[in-house]
Protein backbone atom coordinates (compact mmCIF):
# COMPACT_ATOMS: atom_id res chain seq x y z
CA UNK A 1 0.00 0.00 0.00
CA UNK A 2 1.65 3.61 -0.90
CA UNK A 3 1.80 6.18 2.17
CA UNK A 4 2.47 9.20 2.04
CA UNK A 5 3.00 10.45 5.85
CA UNK A 6 2.93 14.06 6.50
CA UNK A 7 4.40 15.42 9.70
CA UNK A 8 2.35 19.15 11.26
CA UNK A 9 5.40 20.78 12.43
CA UNK A 10 4.84 23.20 15.36
CA UNK A 11 5.48 26.47 15.07
CA UNK A 12 4.01 29.22 18.02
CA UNK A 13 3.34 31.71 15.56
CA UNK A 14 0.78 29.85 13.85
CA UNK A 15 -1.01 28.57 17.16
CA UNK A 16 -1.70 25.01 16.17
CA UNK A 17 -0.35 22.18 17.91
CA UNK A 18 2.43 19.36 16.58
CA UNK A 19 0.24 16.52 15.02
CA UNK A 20 1.42 13.57 13.09
CA UNK A 21 -0.98 12.58 10.08
CA UNK A 22 -0.23 9.46 7.77
CA UNK A 23 -1.87 9.31 4.65
CA UNK A 24 -2.79 6.09 2.67
CA UNK A 25 -2.41 6.60 -0.79
CA UNK A 26 -3.22 4.19 -3.97
CA UNK A 27 -1.98 1.07 -5.19
CA UNK A 28 -0.32 2.28 -8.32
CA UNK A 29 1.61 5.88 -9.41
CA UNK A 30 -0.67 9.31 -9.73
CA UNK A 31 0.32 12.42 -10.81
CA UNK A 32 -0.72 15.81 -10.15
CA UNK A 33 -2.12 14.68 -6.49
CA UNK A 34 -4.30 16.59 -4.65
CA UNK A 35 -3.77 15.92 -1.23
CA UNK A 36 -6.31 17.48 1.05
CA UNK A 37 -6.03 16.40 5.43
CA UNK A 38 -7.42 18.09 8.54
CA UNK A 39 -5.81 21.39 9.09
CA UNK A 40 -4.08 21.85 12.53
CA UNK A 41 -7.02 23.06 14.87
CA UNK A 42 -7.03 26.73 15.18
CA UNK A 43 -5.08 27.65 11.88
CA UNK A 44 -6.96 30.13 9.78
CA UNK A 45 -7.63 29.61 6.45
CA UNK A 46 -5.07 31.32 3.88
CA UNK A 47 -1.68 30.74 2.22
CA UNK A 48 0.64 28.15 3.54
CA UNK A 49 4.31 25.65 2.49
CA UNK A 50 4.88 22.48 2.20
CA UNK A 51 8.35 20.92 2.41
CA UNK A 52 8.46 17.80 1.21
CA UNK A 53 10.91 15.01 1.72
CA UNK A 54 12.42 15.05 -1.01
CA UNK A 55 13.96 18.32 -0.98
CA UNK A 56 11.16 20.08 -2.76
CA UNK A 57 9.00 22.46 -1.58
CA UNK A 58 4.92 23.05 -2.94
CA UNK A 59 2.63 25.73 -2.00
CA UNK A 60 -0.33 24.85 0.43
CA UNK A 61 -3.22 26.55 1.36
CA UNK A 62 -5.77 26.42 4.23
CA UNK A 63 -9.41 26.12 3.01
CA UNK A 64 -12.71 25.52 3.85
CA UNK A 65 -14.13 22.00 3.20
CA UNK A 66 -15.33 21.48 -0.73
CA UNK A 67 -18.92 20.85 -1.56
CA UNK A 68 -19.34 17.00 -0.86
CA UNK A 69 -17.05 16.98 1.51
CA UNK A 70 -17.42 14.67 4.90
CA UNK A 71 -15.72 16.72 7.22
CA UNK A 72 -17.09 20.80 8.65
CA UNK A 73 -13.32 21.00 9.39
CA UNK A 74 -11.11 23.23 7.52
CA UNK A 75 -8.52 21.08 5.36
CA UNK A 76 -4.87 21.77 4.03
CA UNK A 77 -4.61 21.26 0.45
CA UNK A 78 -1.55 20.80 -1.33
CA UNK A 79 -0.98 19.16 -5.09
CA UNK A 80 2.03 16.49 -5.02
CA UNK A 81 3.64 16.16 -8.32
CA UNK A 82 3.58 12.66 -8.13
CA UNK A 83 2.90 9.73 -5.73
CA UNK A 84 4.78 6.79 -7.01
CA UNK A 85 3.58 2.88 -5.91
CA UNK A 86 4.67 1.88 -2.35
CA UNK A 87 6.72 5.22 -1.94
CA UNK A 88 6.84 6.41 1.65
CA UNK A 89 7.83 10.15 1.98
CA UNK A 90 7.27 13.09 4.55
CA UNK A 91 6.18 16.19 4.61
CA UNK A 92 6.45 19.43 6.78
CA UNK A 93 3.82 22.03 6.95
CA UNK A 94 5.98 25.47 7.80
CA UNK A 95 5.07 28.91 7.68
CA UNK A 96 4.74 30.46 4.47
CA UNK A 97 7.77 31.79 3.22
CA UNK A 98 8.30 36.13 2.28
CA UNK A 99 8.72 34.56 -1.44
CA UNK A 100 5.68 32.64 -1.58
CA UNK A 101 3.76 36.19 -1.26
CA UNK A 102 5.52 37.20 -4.55
CA UNK A 103 4.30 33.49 -6.33
CA UNK A 104 0.82 34.12 -8.40
CA UNK A 105 -2.46 33.12 -6.94
CA UNK A 106 -5.59 32.70 -7.54
CA UNK A 107 -7.94 35.45 -7.63
CA UNK A 108 -11.70 36.63 -8.92
CA UNK A 109 -12.90 39.10 -11.23
CA UNK A 110 -16.54 39.66 -11.81
CA UNK A 111 -18.67 41.91 -14.53
CA UNK A 112 -21.69 42.09 -12.66
CA UNK A 113 -24.49 40.22 -13.91
CA UNK A 114 -22.43 39.00 -16.58
CA UNK A 115 -19.71 36.57 -15.70
CA UNK A 116 -17.14 35.85 -12.98
CA UNK A 117 -13.74 34.96 -14.17
CA UNK A 118 -11.01 33.22 -12.03
CA UNK A 119 -7.14 33.91 -13.09
CA UNK A 120 -4.57 32.28 -11.61
CA UNK A 121 -2.09 35.97 -11.60
CA UNK A 122 -2.78 37.58 -15.03
CA UNK A 123 -3.50 34.17 -17.01
CA UNK A 124 -7.38 33.85 -17.42
CA UNK A 125 -8.25 30.11 -16.06
CA UNK A 126 -12.07 30.06 -16.52
CA UNK A 127 -15.38 32.22 -16.82
CA UNK A 128 -18.30 31.12 -14.91
CA UNK A 129 -20.96 32.73 -17.31
CA UNK A 130 -23.80 33.22 -14.45
CA UNK A 131 -26.45 36.34 -16.66
CA UNK A 132 -30.02 36.24 -15.25
CA UNK A 133 -31.96 34.48 -17.36
CA UNK A 134 -33.78 36.92 -19.94
CA UNK A 135 -37.19 35.94 -20.93
CA UNK A 136 -38.18 38.63 -22.81
CA UNK A 137 -38.03 37.21 -26.28
CA UNK A 138 -37.14 33.71 -27.31
CA UNK A 139 -33.72 34.92 -28.65
CA UNK A 140 -32.94 36.41 -25.14
CA UNK A 141 -34.23 33.29 -23.77
CA UNK A 142 -32.35 30.46 -25.59
CA UNK A 143 -29.16 33.13 -25.11
CA UNK A 144 -29.68 32.94 -20.51
CA UNK A 145 -31.47 29.57 -20.34
CA UNK A 146 -28.27 27.69 -18.32
CA UNK A 147 -25.07 29.50 -16.53
CA UNK A 148 -21.96 27.26 -17.99
CA UNK A 149 -18.05 28.01 -17.30
CA UNK A 150 -15.32 28.85 -20.30
CA UNK A 151 -12.47 27.42 -19.89
CA UNK A 152 -8.66 28.87 -21.28
CA UNK A 153 -5.92 27.80 -23.01
CA UNK A 154 -3.83 26.02 -19.95
CA UNK A 155 -0.68 28.01 -20.89
CA UNK A 156 -1.27 31.83 -22.10
CA UNK A 157 -4.66 31.89 -21.06
CA UNK A 158 -5.10 33.85 -24.63
CA UNK A 159 -7.20 31.23 -26.21
CA UNK A 160 -10.70 30.31 -25.50
CA UNK A 161 -11.00 26.21 -26.07
CA UNK A 162 -14.91 26.25 -25.18
CA UNK A 163 -18.13 26.98 -26.80
CA UNK A 164 -20.31 30.10 -25.82
CA UNK A 165 -23.68 31.09 -26.16
CA UNK A 166 -25.32 30.93 -29.80
CA UNK A 167 -28.99 30.59 -31.06
CA UNK A 168 -29.47 27.39 -33.05
CA UNK A 169 -31.18 29.51 -35.90
CA UNK A 170 -27.87 30.80 -36.70
CA UNK A 171 -26.75 28.32 -39.78
CA UNK A 172 -23.11 28.88 -39.19
CA UNK A 173 -23.95 27.41 -35.87
CA UNK A 174 -23.49 23.77 -34.82
CA UNK A 175 -25.45 23.00 -31.56
CA UNK A 176 -24.81 26.41 -29.72
CA UNK A 177 -26.68 24.81 -26.61
CA UNK A 178 -23.62 23.06 -25.98
CA UNK A 179 -21.84 25.30 -23.89
CA UNK A 180 -18.73 24.80 -22.23
CA UNK A 181 -18.61 22.98 -18.96
CA UNK A 182 -22.43 22.04 -18.55
CA UNK A 183 -24.95 19.46 -17.25
CA UNK A 184 -28.60 19.13 -17.87
CA UNK A 185 -31.37 16.70 -19.10
CA UNK A 186 -33.34 16.55 -21.97
CA UNK A 187 -36.25 13.92 -19.89
CA UNK A 188 -37.09 15.34 -16.52
CA UNK A 189 -40.02 13.91 -15.09
CA UNK A 190 -42.17 15.27 -11.90
CA UNK A 191 -45.12 16.14 -10.25
CA UNK A 192 -48.47 15.14 -12.51
CA UNK A 193 -47.38 13.91 -15.37
CA UNK A 194 -44.90 17.23 -15.97
CA UNK A 195 -41.92 17.25 -18.17
CA UNK A 196 -38.93 19.77 -18.77
CA UNK A 197 -35.55 19.55 -20.98
CA UNK A 198 -32.97 22.03 -19.24
CA UNK A 199 -30.15 20.44 -21.93
CA UNK A 200 -31.58 22.82 -24.60
CA UNK A 201 -34.09 24.74 -22.56
CA UNK A 202 -37.25 24.29 -24.63
CA UNK A 203 -40.68 25.54 -23.69
CA UNK A 204 -39.26 28.20 -21.76
CA UNK A 205 -37.23 25.51 -19.41
CA UNK A 206 -34.37 27.07 -17.93
CA UNK A 207 -31.55 27.04 -15.12
CA UNK A 208 -30.43 30.09 -13.47
CA UNK A 209 -27.52 30.70 -11.12
CA UNK A 210 -29.75 32.50 -7.92
CA UNK A 211 -26.39 33.83 -6.03
CA UNK A 212 -22.76 32.60 -4.90
CA UNK A 213 -22.33 30.90 -1.43
CA UNK A 214 -18.76 31.27 -1.16
CA UNK A 215 -15.34 31.55 -2.72
CA UNK A 216 -11.70 30.25 -2.10
CA UNK A 217 -8.41 31.86 -3.82
CA UNK A 218 -5.16 31.24 -2.98
CA UNK A 219 -2.01 29.23 -4.15
CA UNK A 220 -3.32 26.17 -4.59
CA UNK A 221 -7.10 26.55 -5.43
CA UNK A 222 -9.71 28.90 -6.78
CA UNK A 223 -13.51 27.46 -6.28
CA UNK A 224 -17.03 29.31 -6.33
CA UNK A 225 -19.82 28.05 -4.83
CA UNK A 226 -23.11 29.13 -6.44
CA UNK A 227 -26.65 28.22 -6.04
CA UNK A 228 -28.50 27.76 -8.98
CA UNK A 229 -32.44 27.14 -9.58
CA UNK A 230 -34.33 24.61 -12.17
CA UNK A 231 -37.37 25.78 -13.17
CA UNK A 232 -40.49 24.51 -15.31
CA UNK A 233 -42.03 25.45 -18.38
CA UNK A 234 -44.87 27.01 -16.11
CA UNK A 235 -42.04 28.65 -14.39
CA UNK A 236 -42.04 27.22 -11.10
CA UNK A 237 -39.25 26.31 -9.26
CA UNK A 238 -38.81 22.66 -9.54
CA UNK A 239 -35.25 21.67 -8.14
CA UNK A 240 -32.45 23.91 -6.39
CA UNK A 241 -28.69 22.94 -7.38
CA UNK A 242 -25.69 23.82 -5.43
CA UNK A 243 -23.05 23.74 -8.22
CA UNK A 244 -18.60 24.53 -6.85
CA UNK A 245 -16.58 24.93 -9.80
CA UNK A 246 -12.45 25.17 -8.89
CA UNK A 247 -9.14 24.79 -10.39
CA UNK A 248 -5.95 23.80 -8.91
CA UNK A 249 -2.47 24.52 -9.50
CA UNK A 250 -0.41 22.16 -11.50
CA UNK A 251 2.24 22.11 -13.74
CA UNK A 252 1.32 21.03 -17.75
CA UNK A 253 -1.94 21.82 -18.05
CA UNK A 254 -5.36 22.98 -16.02
CA UNK A 255 -6.96 20.62 -13.48
CA UNK A 256 -10.33 21.71 -12.72
CA UNK A 257 -13.07 20.05 -10.47
CA UNK A 258 -16.60 19.96 -10.93
CA UNK A 259 -19.17 18.83 -7.91
CA UNK A 260 -23.25 19.26 -7.30
CA UNK A 261 -25.66 18.06 -4.88
CA UNK A 262 -29.15 18.58 -6.66
CA UNK A 263 -32.26 18.63 -4.26
CA UNK A 264 -35.95 18.89 -4.43
CA UNK A 265 -39.04 19.20 -2.21
CA UNK A 266 -41.32 17.64 -4.66
CA UNK A 267 -42.02 13.70 -4.17
CA UNK A 268 -39.60 12.63 -6.84
CA UNK A 269 -37.74 14.51 -9.86
CA UNK A 270 -36.67 11.90 -12.46
CA UNK A 271 -33.31 12.69 -14.67
CA UNK A 272 -33.44 11.04 -18.08
CA UNK A 273 -32.18 11.51 -21.60
CA UNK A 274 -29.91 10.01 -23.70
CA UNK A 275 -26.13 10.18 -24.10
CA UNK A 276 -26.16 13.28 -26.63
CA UNK A 277 -28.71 14.98 -24.95
CA UNK A 278 -27.73 14.49 -21.08
CA UNK A 279 -25.46 14.33 -18.29
CA UNK A 280 -21.98 16.38 -17.49
CA UNK A 281 -20.46 17.21 -20.80
CA UNK A 282 -17.10 19.27 -22.37
CA UNK A 283 -18.16 21.67 -25.69
CA UNK A 284 -15.09 22.76 -27.37
CA UNK A 285 -14.85 25.76 -29.00
CA UNK A 286 -17.18 26.20 -32.33
CA UNK A 287 -13.98 26.18 -34.53
CA UNK A 288 -13.09 22.56 -33.35
CA UNK A 289 -16.72 22.02 -35.08
CA UNK A 290 -16.38 24.20 -38.24
CA UNK A 291 -12.32 23.73 -39.28
CA UNK A 292 -11.38 20.52 -37.27
CA UNK A 293 -13.85 17.59 -36.72
CA UNK A 294 -12.52 15.03 -38.94
CA UNK A 295 -8.91 15.89 -36.96
CA UNK A 296 -10.62 14.88 -33.68
CA UNK A 297 -9.76 12.01 -31.75
CA UNK A 298 -10.44 9.83 -28.63
CA UNK A 299 -7.90 8.37 -26.46
CA UNK A 300 -9.66 5.60 -24.12
CA UNK A 301 -7.96 2.88 -21.43
CA UNK A 302 -8.02 0.14 -24.40
CA UNK A 303 -6.20 2.69 -26.54
CA UNK A 304 -5.98 5.76 -29.48
CA UNK A 305 -8.67 5.47 -31.77
CA UNK A 306 -8.33 7.18 -35.84
CA UNK A 307 -9.23 10.53 -36.03
CA UNK A 308 -13.00 11.13 -36.46
CA UNK A 309 -14.17 7.65 -35.01
CA UNK A 310 -16.42 8.08 -32.21
CA UNK A 311 -18.26 5.21 -29.77
CA UNK A 312 -21.32 6.13 -28.16
CA UNK A 313 -23.73 3.88 -26.16
CA UNK A 314 -26.87 2.78 -27.65
CA UNK A 315 -30.22 3.70 -26.19
CA UNK A 316 -31.79 0.37 -28.74
CA UNK A 317 -28.89 -2.32 -28.56
CA UNK A 318 -27.84 -0.87 -25.03
CA UNK A 319 -24.84 -1.63 -26.53
CA UNK A 320 -21.71 0.97 -26.30
CA UNK A 321 -19.44 2.58 -23.59
CA UNK A 322 -20.58 2.68 -19.95
CA UNK A 323 -18.82 3.29 -16.58
CA UNK A 324 -15.70 4.52 -17.88
CA UNK A 325 -12.96 5.99 -15.44
CA UNK A 326 -11.53 8.25 -17.79
CA UNK A 327 -12.01 9.37 -21.31
CA UNK A 328 -9.92 11.41 -23.37
CA UNK A 329 -10.16 13.84 -26.25
CA UNK A 330 -7.83 15.60 -28.46
CA UNK A 331 -8.85 18.21 -30.58
CA UNK A 332 -7.56 21.75 -31.87
CA UNK A 333 -8.12 24.97 -31.61
CA UNK A 334 -6.86 28.04 -33.53
CA UNK A 335 -4.51 25.68 -35.15
CA UNK A 336 -3.32 24.02 -32.10
CA UNK A 337 -3.93 20.64 -30.86
CA UNK A 338 -5.37 20.44 -26.77
CA UNK A 339 -5.95 17.16 -25.05
CA UNK A 340 -9.46 17.17 -22.76
CA UNK A 341 -9.31 14.06 -19.99
CA UNK A 342 -12.79 13.45 -18.19
CA UNK A 343 -12.22 11.57 -14.67
CA UNK A 344 -15.07 10.32 -13.70
CA UNK A 345 -15.43 8.05 -10.27
CA UNK A 346 -17.45 5.08 -8.46
CA UNK A 347 -19.41 7.82 -6.17
CA UNK A 348 -21.18 8.98 -9.01
CA UNK A 349 -24.54 7.60 -9.93
CA UNK A 350 -24.39 4.56 -12.23
CA UNK A 351 -24.53 3.25 -15.18
CA UNK A 352 -22.64 6.01 -16.75
CA UNK A 353 -23.09 6.56 -20.41
CA UNK A 354 -20.93 8.00 -22.62
CA UNK A 355 -20.91 9.56 -25.74
CA UNK A 356 -18.13 11.09 -27.85
CA UNK A 357 -18.72 13.69 -31.13
CA UNK A 358 -15.92 14.19 -33.60
CA UNK A 359 -17.02 17.92 -33.56
CA UNK A 360 -15.93 18.32 -29.65
CA UNK A 361 -18.55 17.69 -27.32
CA UNK A 362 -18.18 14.59 -25.10
CA UNK A 363 -18.99 13.36 -21.56
CA UNK A 364 -21.56 10.92 -20.12
CA UNK A 365 -25.47 10.72 -18.48
CA UNK A 366 -27.44 8.29 -16.07
CA UNK A 367 -30.63 8.03 -15.22
CA UNK A 368 -31.40 8.94 -11.70
CA UNK A 369 -34.79 10.13 -9.18
CA UNK A 370 -33.88 13.04 -6.61
CA UNK A 371 -36.14 13.19 -3.85
CA UNK A 372 -35.83 15.10 -0.55
CA UNK A 373 -34.09 11.86 0.96
CA UNK A 374 -32.31 10.90 -2.09
CA UNK A 375 -30.52 14.38 -3.84
CA UNK A 376 -28.29 14.05 -6.19
CA UNK A 377 -24.59 14.23 -5.97
CA UNK A 378 -21.41 13.95 -8.76
CA UNK A 379 -17.83 15.29 -8.71
CA UNK A 380 -15.86 14.72 -11.65
CA UNK A 381 -12.54 16.11 -12.69
CA UNK A 382 -11.24 17.38 -16.53
CA UNK A 383 -7.68 17.37 -16.97
CA UNK A 384 -6.68 20.24 -20.02
CA UNK A 385 -3.65 20.45 -21.65
CA UNK A 386 -1.38 21.79 -24.38
CA UNK A 387 -0.60 18.51 -27.44
CA UNK A 388 -1.47 15.06 -26.63
CA UNK A 389 -1.59 12.67 -24.32
CA UNK A 390 -0.60 8.64 -23.25
CA UNK A 391 -2.87 5.78 -21.99
CA UNK A 392 -0.33 6.05 -19.14
CA UNK A 393 -0.97 9.58 -18.38
CA UNK A 394 -4.11 9.59 -18.00
CA UNK A 395 -4.44 6.50 -15.86
CA UNK A 396 -2.12 8.11 -13.52
CA UNK A 397 -4.43 10.96 -13.25
CA UNK A 398 -7.65 8.93 -13.12
CA UNK A 399 -5.91 7.28 -10.05
CA UNK A 400 -5.05 10.76 -8.23
CA UNK A 401 -8.72 11.28 -8.37
CA UNK A 402 -10.63 7.95 -7.51
CA UNK A 403 -7.50 6.79 -5.15
CA UNK A 404 -6.02 9.53 -3.79
CA UNK A 405 -4.13 9.96 -0.65
CA UNK A 406 -6.25 9.45 2.71
CA UNK A 407 -5.38 10.76 6.14
CA UNK A 408 -5.30 7.61 8.46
Amino acid sequence: MNRLALLLLLVPSLAFAAESVTIVGGKADATNVVVTVPAPEGVKPGPAFVSLSNGGGVPGQIVAPSLGSDSAAPQLVFVAPAVKAGETSTALLVPAPRSLAKLPSFHFTEESGKSVDLLYGDRPVMRYMNAKHDATTKDTHELTFKPFHHVYDPATGKVLLTNGAGLAADKALQFPHHRGLYMGWMSIKYGANQTADNWHGRDGVYTEHEKTLATEAGPVVGRQRSAINWYGKDGLLFAEETREVGAYNVSGGTLIEFASVVTTKLPKVTLDGDPQHAGFHFRAAMETATKYAKETYYLRPDGKDAPGKTRNWDPKTKQGPVNLPWNAMSFKVADKRYTAVYLDRPENPKEARFSERDYGRFGSYFVYDITPTTPLKVKYRLWIQAGEMTVTECENLSRGFTDPPRAK
